[in-house]
């Protein structure tokens, strides 16, 4: 459904992607993930022809993706890392605008996801919270039921609640075969519903892989708090910077090892991509 093919972007001398290639299958859901700056929105926008390419060539279920182009655009729909609409609208007259350019079915399919996501409808735009904002945002990149479902940071501003139910929506999409290409900094979202993940650094596609493959690497975020941190420092023979460093490998080998220790604080928890990425990118390894 989505084919990249060596991929460059140039902003002047700046590089924003170079030589990215990524193929998806019907039905999947691709997360993209790296730290800010990484390329993740430059890609987004050439998917989208928002911006023109230096080099390379994007495909949308086999057609080229340029200007002279429109066959393609039916099959997209994109929620944008920043909402921005019409403000003196209502949501529902927002709704009502955007399925005219759609089928029928559009506005109602509208309607179900509102209530799904608690979205009232008779709110303007100008008087919605950011989370509802993006909520707007979803149900319009998802009322036409497009083939290929392209998110930019999709979850930032909604509450876990109504992430939960976002993430059901996500699976029926693929189950009915769209495919979803979603971009994060959040790894534990990416982790939750993606069958692989691209990892973008500096421009760079840097790693492709299932996500059960992701998942038997076993990052752990560990902070932990004692008089020995020195002792402990060298025990794990890791780096310890302001009591954090990031873990790999069994949980209980490492709480073997720290049990020698008297121990003040101790917190375990998933990373965020971006400190995953300060500690490993130097070795490339994910």
């Amino acid at each position: 459904m989505l084919r990249i093919e060596n991929l460059t972007k140039y902003y002047g001398n700046v590089k924003g992607v170079e030589n990215l290639s990524i193929e998806l299958n019907d039905g999947e859901i691709f997360g993209f993930i790296g730290p800010n700056g990484a390329g993740k929105s430059t890609t987004i926008k050439c998917i989208m022809n928002f911006i023109n390419k230096t080099s390379g060539n994007i495909y949308i279920n086999d057609i080229l993706v340029e200007d002279k182009n429109f066959e393609y655009k039916n099959l997209i729909g994109y929620l944008p890392s920043e909402i921005h609409l019409y403000d003196d609208y209502t949501v529902l007259e927002m709704f009502k605008y955007s399925s005219l350019f759609y089928s029928n079915k559009a506005l109602k399919r509208a309607l179900e996801l509102s209530k799904r996501l608690e979205l009232e409808t008779n709110k303007k735009i100008e008087d919605l919270s950011l989370g509802n904002l993006k909520k707007v945002g979803i149900v319009l990149a998802l009322m036409h039921e497009p083939k290929l479902l392209i998110l930019d940071e999709p979850t930032s501003g909604l509450d876990p609640i109504i992430q939960e139910e976002f993430f059901n929506i996500l699976k029926e999409e693929k189950k009915k075969g769209t495919t979803i290409f979603s971009s994060s900094h959040v790894l534990s979202e990416i982790k939750k519903v993606c069958d692989r993940v691209g990892i973008i650094k500096e421009g760079h596609l840097i790693k492709v892989d299932t996500i059960s493959n992701f998942n038997k690497n076993n990052y752990l975020n560990i902070h932990v708090e004692s008089k020995d941190i020195e002792k402990i420092s060298k025990e794990l023979n890791i780096n310890i910077i302001n009591n954090n460093f990031i873990y790999q490998g069994d949980i209980n080998i490492l709480i073997n090892k720290l049990s020698k220790y008297k121990i003040d604080k101790l917190l375990i928890n998933e990373p965020e991509t971006e400190e995953l990425f300060i500690d490993y990118y130097k070795e490339e390894v994910c």
